[in-house]
């Protein structure tokens, strides 16, 4: 028997933002982080709009079998709406040109799990008491990390570390990571912002992954101890267990659950 996600979202504003530009989605199918750009016109918009390209991408696949689907490309085709919608805005409204967003979100059938990736958000995997970090971020000091021309430390206080080089914008054509992986019960799963990582490192990761008890125990502690470091940008994760015992867990309702800019969006 496939495991059953047990699953919570949480999103803040943080210490130093106006507004909330993160949007975060759960569903029985569809775990998704976007991170509207801070310094580009209207973040939430761009926020707002990955999610609903991927809840209706969710809402077409409900009651199906998805045995038989490519996840990868579903993944894609959403993101791709979603790019296309960006750049519909832009020429419908000029101010919201430039308006672009980070984006992680699997797609879960049973034990697969089709990952799309682009920017620098982030997803982790606790297994057998060990964080993998799954995502490779998409900014310009991780392409000098890669070239070996600064080292780890050095990026993390780098004061351009932020600058993305792919992201989810209008006007141009999504160019995401896509992968599959191999989920197995006891499995726990983190999407997150950067408002997480700009303030927690792995360890701090690892800790409150491995300590908490529930999925939303982790999510709140990791909030938490964000906004206690500073919470310098919005604070947005989602946090997944695959459960083997069905009986114990707690299943995502049916209905997604949304959190963040796009709540505003859609009501």
């Amino acid at each position: 028997m496939s495991p059953t996600l047990r699953s919570a979202a949480g999103s803040d504003v943080g210490r130093r933002r106006p507004i909330n530009q993160d949007s975060a989605v759960t569903s029985p199918r569809l775990l998704a982080v976007a991170d509207g750009m801070g310094g580009h016109a209207h973040g939430e918009v761009a926020s707002s709009v990955a999610v609903a390209a991927l809840l209706d991408m969710d809402a077409r696949l409900r009651g199906t079998e998805l045995s038989g689907v490519d996840l990868l490309s579903t993944l894609h085709e959403a993101i791709d709406a979603a790019g296309a919608r960006l750049t519909e805005l832009g020429h419908q409204e000029p101010e919201l040109r430039g308006t672009g967003t980070t984006v992680v979100a699997f797609l879960v059938d049973g034990l697969r799990i089709g990952v799309l990736h682009i920017g620098d958000s982030r997803a982790y995997l606790l297994r057998d008491g060990e964080l993998h970090r799954l995502t490779h971020d998409h900014t310009l000091v991780q392409s000098l990390v890669d070239e070996g021309r600064i080292s780890e430390a050095e990026a993390a206080t780098h004061p351009r570390r932020s600058w993305l080089v792919k992201t989810l914008q209008d006007g141009s054509t999504p160019e995401p990571d896509l992968f599959m992986l191999e989920g197995a019960a006891g499995d726990r799963y983190l999407i997150c912002s950067d408002g997480v990582t700009a303030v927690l490192d792995d360890t701090a990761i690892h800790d409150v992954l491995a300590g908490a008890g529930a999925p939303s125990d982790a999510v709140v502690r990791l909030i938490e101890l964000a906004n206690e470091g500073g919470g310098p940008d919005n604070i947005t994760c989602v946090v997944t267990d695959f459960v083997e015992d069905a009986e114990d867990a707690e299943p995502v309702p049916d209905e997604p659950v949304v959190v963040g800019a796009a709540v505003s969006a859609r009501s």
